[in-house]
Order: C-alpha cells, then sequence, then structure tokens
C-alpha cells in the first residue's frame, strides 16, 4: 500500500482538498466516523499551519501497513520560517499568530503517532499517524 496522494497547499481551497483526500483514503479502512472526523481535523490543523506561516507547502497522505495493522500517514512539509522554539510550539493555548493556539498540540491528541521536526529558515515536517481498529 504505497500509492501516496500529494495536495499542494496554498489556498483555503487546498485545504478543503486535502480534507476530502484524507477523509477518503481514511474511509477505506474502515474508520469509525469520529475517527474520521479526528483524522479530517488533524489534517485542516496543519494544514491552515502551512497556508498561516510558510505560505504554501504540501499534505502527503498514504496507507500504511505495520504487522497487519492498517493506518493512514499524514505528511505536512512547508519550506516557510520554521518554528524557532518547537516545545513552545506544542503547548496548549501558545500561537504566534491570532488563533487559539490549538493546532498543533490539538493534531497530536487527535492522531495514534505524531512526530515533528523544524529547522528555522528551512521549514517544517509534520508526521501523524492515525491506525484503524482491528477487524475481528
Amino acid at each position: 500500500m504505497s500509492d501516496e496522494v500529494l495536495v499542494p497547499v496554498s489556498t483555503d481551497a487546498d485545504v478543503v482538498a486535502a480534507r476530502e483526500k484524507g477523509r477518503e483514503l481514511s474511509a477505506q479502512l474502515g474508520f469509525s466516523s469520529i475517527d474520521l472526523t479526528l483524522i479530517v481535523t488533524a489534517i485542516s490543523e496543519l494544514a491552515r499551519n502551512i497556508l498561516l506561516y510558510a505560505d504554501r507547502g504540501e499534505i502527503v497522505l498514504r496507507l500504511d501497513n505495520d504487522d497487519g495493522r492498517q493506518g493512514i500517514v499524514v505528511v505536512a512539509r512547508d519550506e516557510g520560517p520554521g518554528i524557532p522554539d518547537l516545545e513552545l510550539a506544542m503547548r496548549d493555548s501558545y500561537s504566534t499568530g491570532n488563533g487559539l493556539g490549538l493546532g498543533l498540540p490539538g493534531a497530536r491528541r487527535l492522531m495514534d503517532e505524531f512526530a515533528i521536526q523544524s529547522e528555522v529558515s528551512k521549514g517544517t515536517t509534520v508526521v501523524m499517524k492515525k491506525w484503524a481498529p482491528e477487524r475481528v
């Protein structure tokens, strides 16, 4: 299962497209409607961060299979200004913009796995995974 869906992000319409593609791909794995909403919300948060802080970037979506466990992998990448203090950025209610500061920490809580790398003046990459419930 290595088919990737790449969604360039530079407009609000691209955020919607990333959400839709994420929902479509996740639905293939039989996620509940609640889990689909969580996944789509996390994708939306990351795509909006790309628009707010980097102007443009991309969301890459793919299905993953790890020892029979199936899930969706979401990679958000940009070549924006980067995040100077990742620890601070991952705190609830911290925001450098006008938002509520729920984007990154909120996305981390919604997904099963979350990793972030950022370098000032080089950009940011976030990798998130949500594992589908095992089918009995």
